[in-house]
């Protein structure tokens, strides 16, 4: 994972700045490696998808179906600090006037246009859009075209990861050691989301007592309504880093589990 990678789209979960936002191991010795079995069938190795643009939910991991969107403040910093490094980049345009708008529309309309894949319907309906959309922007649709795409696909890689770990921890829910009996899968899935977004955003670092106090102190700002204190929902933060840790080829940290 590279560093222009690891600066994702979110609030940082631990700084709290831009670039990053929105756990023991209660499913047993193998839970870890049958999430990783799960996400590795549906998507190809979740080190990719993770390192490509997994950025927490803006509402926090909170799960809130269609009302669910990318913030748009981590997704600004993250491309304004990559977009003259991609393979569509022209000189003749700069960030803030032309290339924003651009990401700006392909982020919104990953939401927009859910359950839709990028084909020639969709990209016609985006052209079409594209003219309300841009603002002071000089691109013409095919110069924005390439932009509004890989914006599309930075957001899509998020959607899709997160939609296969909240299938995987749902479903093991149930058996989950560190579930409190009055509190409900709603109310831990931001804890589930928070550890798949934290052990993505730091690859170099174990989960040890101070990541942990690190983590505990932005728990309130990303929670979302769940009911849950830190005490509650640190036993599935954990459980969700562990996952990605064991699903990502090679088990970067080398510590085994």
């Amino acid at each position: 994972m590279s560093n222009q990678e690891n600066r994702d789209m979110n609030r940082d979960p631990i700084s709290g700045t831009p670039g990053a936002h929105p756990v023991g191991v209660g499913v047993g010795g193998t839970g870890g490696a049958m999430a990783g079995a799960a996400v590795g069938a549906l998507f190809g190795p979740i080190g990719m998808l993770v390192g490509g643009g997994i950025g927490a939910i803006a509402g926090a991991a909170a799960g809130k179906g269609v009302a669910e969107r990318i913030d748009p403040t981590g997704e600004t910093e993250y491309w304004k600090s990559t977009y003259n490094t991609r393979p569509y980049y022209n000189s003749t345009y700069d960030y803030d006037t032309d290339y924003a708008p651009a990401y700006a529309y392909g982020t919104d309309a990953r939401t927009t246009y859910a359950g839709r894949k990028w084909d020639d319907s969709l990209e016609n309906d985006l052209r079409t859009g594209w003219e309300k959309a841009k603002g002071k922007s000089r691109m013409a649709w095919e110069d924005a075209k390439a932009s509004v795409r890989d914006a599309w696909d930075r957001s899509d890689r998020t959607y899709r990861t997160y939609e296969a770990t909240d299938r995987y921890h749902e479903s093991n829910f149930d058996k989950a050691d560190y579930r409190d009996p009055s509190a409900t899968y709603s109310d831990y899935k931001p804890a589930y989301r928070y550890g798949t977004q934290a052990r993505s955003q730091y690859a170099d670092r174990d989960w040890d007592d101070k990541l942990e106090n690190d983590l505990e102190r932005n728990w309130d700002r990303v929670k979302g309504e769940s009911k849950l204190t830190w005490n509650q929902a640190k036993g599935a933060t954990k459980d969700a880093w562990h996952s990605v840790e064991r699903a990502i080829p090679g088990d970067l940290d080398r510590d085994g589990r």
